[in-house]
């Protein structure tokens, strides 16, 4: 007999986990319904579970299309009238459709009751040969059933089938229900609200509320319900700021406020038909769909021409009409060679001054990244951080960077002359890997500098956003409390690993270019003003500000995305986004030099091809594939804690492994747990100093005895062909992303069960002396972690003003040019010559992989702390070291050389002071 299920007891990360989860509840139940003798009391049980699954998913389909509630009612019709073969068959069919997205290519389905079956549906999908991308619009009014009837006959009236896009009315009568929609439904691509909406919904069911705690928390009963229509377009746009929003309103002209004109795409008044507003919805949807560059390539490609400029490759020329390289040809195909062309005219436009299509993919691109300026880059972000660094910085300038950012920027800062205030993110000792550097830090160099004359200096901040690791900083709260010490201070960002946060509420408000608009509202408001000056006036003797001053804070922010880590890209695709209040009038001519002093002038165009394309696509679905990539990240994260065989090997580090509890102002410690479930992330992303980005889930294999290196390479590659991109000593990183599939995390999980039985089976075999061995390496890989070292300073050859921050790299990197200025120690020489007192000073930078950055610059003294790291670690990869001839090292001549000018000096750079970084 089947027993009763408490289906609402099910943990569940999101609400799209639950209704996938719960479609598939009702099909195995309906489909055992069908199976049953009538009358019997096994069909009497099933029933009931049934009842409780679509009373449960009509509370969830209320905000959804489709299936829609009116599905679920039928349904509901369909159990009471035990038509219990066509219930079955119908309610696979829409699991069916739901679960493949299938409907998305043609909504229509079968009703109970519609003579058509599901086979003419099907014939006459293929027969229309029409491919019909499908959205839903919200519609916020308060009506009634009939005229919400009429409503959708309307609609599908003005519906054609040459239209390229179709879709259907998600009809809500309230403001909470309204704001619920959005942050369910990710098929909306535009809002429509007409008039009031009454702000309390008429009940949020128990199964939901878990998932919309934010939205029960704000209050706006108080407002007065003319002005609940513009608040909702407000939030729309900060919720999700890709959708096309319209207002419908008997408000005059004069009598709307310019911020309400503002907020929508359009306004319509009552006497205005529907097809005004089906127009419009038609033309927003278009223009979103519009890739200018990607379309102008696609013509090209198709034009006959004659080739009579470079690249033989072109039009496939030299590939198709080989004996020896056709295979290369079949491998692309020919649209890869029709596409290739090194000319810059007829319609393709230039990278470096664009005017045509190009120029237009980048506005349209800053409009969904949310920047003032966007500009494309085919180098990778290694060289997009290298093009905001020359644009922004000239030598002499001081640069407040986290020593473990990528190499480009070190790089970058070598390149520019700027000197580097290297800042230590704290250690993650257990894990030997390091965090983040904290806001306490960042803000005692500054007053240091303050305190030494040389805050003028400082130019711009440079933090990693989110750490390869998934360490997220509180972006706002850094800036703000940096722009009351320096209000003119500019920040690069580096979003390599974050290019997908701009399209989910949650991340976004930790990105630079969301923060920087929300900063620069709040500081033109006169609130702020009168916020500024209460707190000037509380402020105790000595206290320093945390408000920047409204007459002086200039917003100045860049962001630099690996768009093709995160996003659909071709490899090297990169973005570069600008929301700069002085750009126009301070950086935009020596910006436009470094983009051309670092871009090539002949760009791969399927690169510049497909960042065009993958703009699109995430205007559009941006929103629905990020959260289905963070609901696979917890999917993992539960499987490994859940299963006993899984968590007998590997520990999921979570945010209370990675931060620690002082940066946790919230005090979340996991994200889940096999008792407790799921906790929300959403306080904690708006509060603490810092979050971990779920996306990001690195697995603790102390217990194994096997090292990241090597499980890497001979488990996960070599037996499953699964890539991962970081390791650390004892963890092996896995990251999730918008291309991510469940059949993925059940690979993954399967090759994980498979490697836990082999190390069963292994551990089984061993004698005694072999498993000592066993747990010595274990004992190595979870108890004896090599020391992680800070930044220890530069030589005083290599300092700026003594006691202040700011060190020479650029001098000291083009000593090394010559031989003689350098000699080799071996590294096991290294601490006996230390302590016979010999200066070890690195002429090269020392980047071992992992962790990837360099623990060594050129200039900074080789302290105790670095050497017993180096001797500690278990990589193969270090460069910028050759084991067979030892450290590379300043010499003596070059350390005691007493020049009041240095390499700077001779371009043009007084240096009447040392130059130093002391910590």
């Amino acid at each position: 007999m089947s027993k009763k299920k408490n289906y609402t007891s099910a943990p569940f990360y999101n609400i799209g986990q639950l209704r996938v989860t719960y479609w598939n509840y009702l099909k195995n139940q309906t489909s055992e319904l069908a199976r049953c003798h009538r009358d019997s009391k096994n069909e009497s049980a099933i029933t009931d579970s049934v009842k409780i699954l679509l009373k449960e998913l009509g509370q969830v389909e209320a905000y959804f299309a489709f299936p829609g509630k009116k599905l679920v009612e039928q349904y509901k019709l369909a159990l009471s009238r035990k038509e219990h073969t066509a219930l079955a068959n119908n309610v696979a069919e829409t699991t069916r459709r739901l679960v493949s997205d299938s409907y998305r290519s043609n909504p229509d389905f079968i009703n109970l009751g519609d003579e058509k079956t599901m086979k003419e549906v099907e014939q006459r999908e293929e027969a229309d040969h029409v491919q019909q991308n499908y959205f839903e619009v919200l519609f916020v009014e308060e009506m009634s059933e009939a005229d919400e009837i009429a409503l959708h006959q309307k609609a599908a009236e003005l519906s054609q089938k040459s239209d390229t896009f179709t879709y259907r009315f998600v009809v809500q009568r309230s403001f909470q229900d309204a704001l619920i929609t959005l942050l369910f439904n990710y098929n909306i691509q535009a809002v429509v609200v007409r008039y009031a909406p009454p702000y309390y919904s008429k009940g949020i069911s128990a199964i939901i509320k878990p998932y919309v705690q934010n939205v029960i928390k704000l209050d706006l009963s108080g407002r007065k319900e003319v002005e609940l229509g513009p608040i909702l377009g407000k939030l729309a746009r900060q919720y999700r700021p890709e959708l096309d929003t319209y207002y419908v309103t008997d408000t005059a002209l004069r009598d709307l406020k310019d911020s309400t004109i503002k907020t929508f795409k359009r306004i319509f008044y009552r006497k205005e038909d529907l097809l005004e507003i089906h127009l419009s919805i038609m033309m927003g949807v278009r223009d979103r769909y519009q890739t200018p560059f990607f379309t102008a390539l696609k013509e090209y490609s198709q034009k006959p021409t004659g080739v009579f400029h470079a690249m033989p490759i072109s039009r496939g020329n030299s590939v198709f009409k080989s004996r020896w390289i056709q295979d290369f040809g079949d491998f692309y195909g020919n649209n890869m060679f029709l596409a290739e062309t090194s000319a810059t005219t007829g319609g393709l436009d230039s990278l470096l001054q664009p005017t045509g299509p190009l120029k237009k993919a980048q506005k349209m691109a800053s409009a969904a990244y949310g920047s003032k300026q966007t500009f494309f880059v085919t180098n990778g972000t290694s060289t997009a951080n290298k093009i905001v660094m020359q644009a922004l910085v000239q030598p002499g300038d001081v640069v407040l960077v986290d020593r473990d950012c990528h190499k480009s920027h070190h790089y970058g800062l070598v390149l520019s002359g700027a000197l580097p205030v290297y800042l230590d993110s704290y250690p993650i000792q257990k894990y030997s890997m390091y965090g983040a550097v904290p806001l306490e830090q960042i803000k005692r160099r500054l007053i240091q500098l303050k305190a030494a004359g040389r805050l003028d200096k400082a130019k711009m901040l440079l933090l990693t956003n989110c750490s390869f690791d998934g360490l997220v900083y509180n972006v706002q709260r850094v800036m703000e409390e940096v722009l009351a010490i320096k209000p003119d201070m500019i920040f690069l960002w580096d979003e390599a690993w974050f290019a997908f946060a701009g399209f989910t509420y949650t991340y976004k408000q930790r990105t630079g270019m969301f923060s920087a608009r929300k900063l620069a509202g709040k500081y033109q408001s006169s609130s702020y003003r009168k916020e500024y000056e209460d707190h000037i006036k509380n402020l105790k003797e000595g206290e320093l500000p945390l408000l920047p001053d409204p007459d002086k804070v200039k917003i100045r922010v860049y962001a630099t995305q690996s768009t093709h880590k995160t996003l659909s890209s071709f490899r090297q695709g990169s973005m570069i986004h600008i929301w700069d209040q002085e750009f126009r009038r301070k950086s935009e001519s020596t910006f436009l030099e470094a983009y051309m002093t670092h871009t090539s002038t002949s760009p791969n165009y399927q690169m510049l091809a497909s960042l065009d394309a993958g703009r699109r696509q995430v205007q559009f679905e941006g929103f629905e594939l990020v959260e289905k990539s963070v609901e696979l990240a917890m999917v993992l994260r539960a499987k490994v804690n859940d299963n006993p065989m899984l968590n007998k090997y590997f520990d999921v580090l979570t945010v209370h492994d990675f931060i620690p509890d002082k940066y946790r102002q919230t005090g979340l410690t996991e994200y889940y747990g096999k008792e407790a479930g799921w906790n929300r992330m959403e306080l904690p992303w708006e509060q603490d100093e810092f979050v971990l980005d779920p996306t990001k889930v690195t697995l603790h294999i102390g217990r194994t005895g096997v090292d990241g290196d090597t499980f890497k390479n001979k488990y996960l590659m070599d037996k499953f062909n699964i890539q991962i991109n970081k390791t650390s000593r004892n963890t092996v990183l896995f990251m999730t992303n918008i291309g991510t599939t469940r059949g993925s995390v059940t690979y993954l999980t399967n090759a994980l069960l498979t490697i836990a039985e082999e190390l069963d089976d292994e551990i089984k075999s061993l004698n005694g002396r072999e498993m000592e061995i066993r747990e010595a390496r274990i004992k190595s890989l979870t108890e004896d972690v090599p020391p992680l070292p800070d930044f220890s300073h530069f030589h005083r050859s290599f300092q700026a003003v003594p006691g202040v921050p700011g060190g020479n790299l650029r001098e000291a990197y083009f000593l090394a040019y010559d031989e003689t200025n350098y000699e080799y120690v071996p590294l096991k020489e290294c601490l006996p010559s230390m302590e016979k007192g010999k200066e070890l000073v690195a002429s090269s930078f020392v980047i071992p992989y992992p962790p990837g950055f360099p623990v060594l610059v050129p200039g900074q003294v080789v302290s105790t702390e670095i050497i017993e790291f180096l001797l500690a670690l278990d990589v193969s990869e270090i460069h910028g070291y050759r084991a067979d001839l030892g450290l590379r090292v300043f010499n003596k001549k070059v350390l005691d050389r007493q020049k009041t000018g240095t390499a700077l000096g001779a371009m043009g750079i007084s240096m009447k002071n040392k130059l130093s970084n002391t910590k």
